[in-house]
């Protein structure tokens, strides 16, 4: 899917639509926070390649290095403070079966999700 973006006011206004979203948990703010990044980053138009900026997907990007690197830093931004606490700032792995880049990639896919609403809402 390929949205030209004809003008700052149309992005300025998917900005605006995620800004407005109710964000009651940390992870929602989280994502709330990777949308955003995701929107700054586009040049030009708007579509899921261009998102990915790149990566073949959200778990490539992540793995890639293109949003946050550190496990301290990923868990800070979608973790409570009591799940911050639980997993010793991201120096324990938020699961067995995931690493903090697992959960960022999570999000990451959620992010795009949102940002494709605001374009299109």
């Amino acid at each position: 899917m390929n949205i030209t973006i004809q003008n700052d006011n149309t992005t300025q206004a998917a900005i605006e639509f995620i800004h407005w979203l109710s964000t009651r948990s940390a992870w929602a703010r989280g994502v709330k926070t990777y949308a955003l990044e995701l929107i700054e980053s586009l040049e030009g138009d708007y579509s899921y390649a261009a998102l990915l900026n790149g990566a073949t997907d959200w778990h490539a990007y992540s793995y890639g290095g293109s949003a946050l690197i550190y496990n301290s830093d990923i868990a800070e931004r979608l973790c409570s403070p009591s799940e911050l606490k639980r997993c010793k700032g991201g120096y324990n792995q938020p699961s067995p079966r995931e690493t903090w880049l697992d959960v960022q990639t999570r999000a990451l896919s959620q992010a795009a999700r949102l940002v494709h609403n605001a374009f299109t809402a």
